[in-house]
């Protein structure tokens, strides 16, 4: 297949990378507080909705509530607080519409490779663009910005570890990031492998319909902390009844961001009294005799891993029915007809679904450079939670992950106008982190979960303290993220483009639709 390249380029201000629910999100605050200046989203894949539209295993949902994990600036109005993916993606179509940013998204636009600039305050990047008759074309824009709102894993592949005797299997094997949607499950005998948030949702999932599977079995090598929670939040319910649509989801917001950390705080507290709290709830939802402390005692204390969801504890009721069960163990093998276990019981399946993780890969993997030199992110310190040491104008959008994710975006994009409006007061083209020799280092995303753990070593550093240190409360990052801008770790400065440049440069930027 011929690749055509073109010679046009365009240039832009801010450029998102990414129409997921970071990206929609940027672009409707920054399209809201930066009118003068022009925004565009590049989106590799031809939706929006990242993680909301590539997932299409059953069930798939939140595992947070969507009055905190929806934007502050449009309200979740539907009864569900726990929601499916398609009420998200339709919440993200209409976040899309209303706030007129169709015109912003570029669709089949992935970014390949990214070069900074600092004569030319630009970032120069590749970006290949597939059509919709599959042929590929690339092509060169620039822009003053960029805000990378790309996720934090691979969207091309997930993490499926090697079993002996795969080939052996005689059965269907998927993992869940690329769930055929043919898939017939209907009376058949699945195993899933794993236990964390993806196979919780999927146990019930697969026994709802007419197309259930006979028998759903989770084989877990370690257990996980797993909490009921109501599907619908009564109280928002209410409050919105009493307060109006607008207010009601403000107090809901507000209620749940609080009660969210004080929860947490409590676990991490006093995680023997959280480990005896969860286990008499799963006991009240199990069935008599179940071995509990086998298959829900996890070997650490509460949020040292997120903690997994079971809205109006569905995953228990299947369980308590009899129609799916938990198994702890490891695995020896695949066979012919299922899975042998080292403790020689074998598990017999139609098929095995490997719910085993992500691979961690921030910005899709493109390569990085600054004033022609390749940039290594694994050396870069995160700087507020946003912005990378060594590398100018480039932020990023990580979430929270003992939270929802949202909130931390929403503080991240407001932190972003401020500096852009700042830097713009007073002359400034460029702003870089630089962070001190010798820093103390640790993971970005400092959790005990086998795919951060995995992932460590493809992702930036945190330092001990602020401004290195990732936050993860909403509360310790909107009083610092609404503070002062600057501090002496951030450093400013402007290039050495002619005025005719930069009047040719400015004539080359679109206004934003």
């Amino acid at each position: 297949m011929t690749t055509e390249v073109s010679k046009a380029v365009e240039e832009f201000d801010v450029i998102i990378i990414g129409a997921g629910i970071s990206g929609i999100g940027a672009a409707t605050y920054f399209s809201r507080e930066l009118p003068g200046k022009s925004v565009a989203v590049l989106e590799g894949r031809d939706n929006i909705g990242g993680t909301w539209d590539l997932f299409r295993y059953p069930g798939i949902r939140s595992d947070s509530d969507l009055h905190t994990f929806g934007y502050e600036f449009k309200p979740w109005l539907h009864e569900n607080a726990i929601a499916d993916a398609h009420l998200i993606k339709d919440y993200l179509r209409e976040t899309v519409e209303e706030n007129g940013l169709g015109g912003l998204i570029r669709y089949r636009h992935r970014v390949v490779k990214a070069e900074w600039s600092t004569e030319d305050v630009r970032w120069t990047l590749t970006v290949q663009v597939a059509g919709s008759d599959g042929a590929i074309s690339m092509k060169t824009v620039r822009t003053c910005w960029v805000f990378a709102a790309t996720g934090y894993y691979r969207y091309d592949e997930g993490y499926s570890p090697e079993f002996a005797g795969h080939e052996d299997f005689g059965g269907t094997v998927v993992h869940p990031q690329h769930w055929p949607e043919a898939l017939d499950y209907s009376g058949k005998r699945v195993v899933i492998i794993g236990s964390g948030a993806t196979a919780v949702t999927m146990v019930p999932a697969m026994l709802k319909g007419d197309g259930a599977a006979e028998h759903v079995t989770m084989l877990q090598r370690t257990p996980t902390y797993i909490m009921s929670m109501p599907r619908v939040d009564g109280l928002a319910l209410a409050l919105t009844k009493l307060l109006g649509e607008k207010r009601g989801y403000a107090a809901t917001r507000f209620k749940n961001i609080w009660m969210e950390r004080a929860v947490v705080k409590w676990l991490r507290a006093f995680p023997k009294a959280g480990r005896r709290f969860i286990r008499r709830e799963n006991l009240k939802r199990l069935p008599e005799g179940f071995d509990v402390d086998k298959h829900f005692n996890p070997p650490y204390n509460p949020w040292d891993q997120r903690l997994c969801l079971a809205p109006d504890g569905d995953f228990f009721d299947v369980i308590k029915a009899g129609d799916a069960s938990v198994v702890t163990d490891k695995i020896d093998r695949f066979t012919k007809t299922g899975i042998l276990l080292e403790s020689g019981e074998e598990l017999e399946a139609d098929i095995i679904v490997t719910a085993t993780g992500l691979n961690m890969q921030l910005f899709g993997g493109m390569p990085i450079a600054v004033d022609g030199k390749d940039v290594d992110i694994t050396k870069s310190y995160a700087y507020r939670g946003m912005l990378l040491s060594g590398i100018p104008n480039w932020a990023m959008a990580i979430g929270y992950t003992t939270s929802s994710w949202t909130l931390k975006v929403s503080l991240m994009c407001r932190y972003f106008i401020d500096l852009v409006k700042h830097m713009d007061a007073r002359g400034h083209e460029y702003a870089v982190p630089l962070a001190e020799q010798g820093l103390e280092s640790r993971p970005v995303m400092d959790l005990q979960s086998g795919y951060a753990q995995r992932g460590a070593k493809h992702l930036p550093k945190q330092g001990p303290s602020a401004p290195w240190r990732m936050a993860m409360s909403y509360q310790e990052d909107a009083k610092a993220l609404r503070g002062p801008v600057f501090d002496e770790h951030l450093r400013f400065g402007a290039g050495r483009r002619t005025p005719q440049e930069s009047q040719e440069s400015q004539e080359r930027r679109p206004a934003n639709a």
